[in-house]
C-alpha cells in the first residue's frame, strides 16, 4: 500500500509545482505538507485557498485509496471546505481521513494546519465524497 500511494503522489504535477511531500500513509488516513511559497500567498501574505484546498483534496483522497485494493483508482466526486482562518506560518499540513469506506462511495474528511515554529492553527476543515474508478 505504501509504495503505490507514493508512486501515485510522485506522479502528481501538481503537488510537484507546490512543492508538497507526503508525510505520512496509514490505513485511512495520510498527511501531506507543503511550505507556503510567495507563488502560493494571495494579497494579504496568507496561503492563498487553493493551496489550502488541493492539500486537503489529496490527503483525503489518497486516505480514501488505502481503503481500495490495488486494481482500483480514486477520483473526488464532491468536497466541500470551511475556511477558517487565514494560513499564516511557514508551511500548510493537511491529515485527510476515512469517515467511512464503501465500494461505490468513500465520505472523507480533512484538517488542514498552518505551521510556524511550535505554533500549529487549525485553518480549514474538508467533508466529501470520493468515488472507486478503475486507473
Amino acid at each position: 500500500m505504501h509504495q503505490r500511494i507514493h508512486a501515485s503522489f510522485d506522479r502528481q504535477g501538481m503537488m510537484r509545482t507546490l512543492g508538497a511531500r507526503l508525510d505520512l500513509v496509514e490505513m485511512g488516513r495520510t498527511v501531506i505538507s507543503a511550505p507556503i511559497l510567495p507563488g502560493s500567498r494571495q494579497q494579504h501574505g496568507a496561503a492563498h485557498a487553493a493551496l489550502t484546498f488541493a492539500l486537503g483534496d489529496s490527503a483525503a483522497g489518497y486516505a480514501a485509496l488505502t481503503t481500495l485494493p490495488e486494481d482500483r483508482e480514486v477520483m473526488t466526486a464532491e468536497i466541500k471546505i470551511n475556511l477558517l482562518r487565514p494560513g499564516l506560518g511557514k508551511r500548510l499540513r493537511a491529515t485527510g481521513r476515512v469517515l467511512k469506506p464503501g465500494r461505490r462511495l468513500i465520505v472523507v474528511t480533512s484538517e488542514i494546519h498552518a505551521l510556524d515554529g511550535d505554533t500549529e492553527t487549525l485553518i480549514a476543515v474538508m467533508q466529501g465524497t470520493m468515488v472507486p474508478v478503475d486507473p
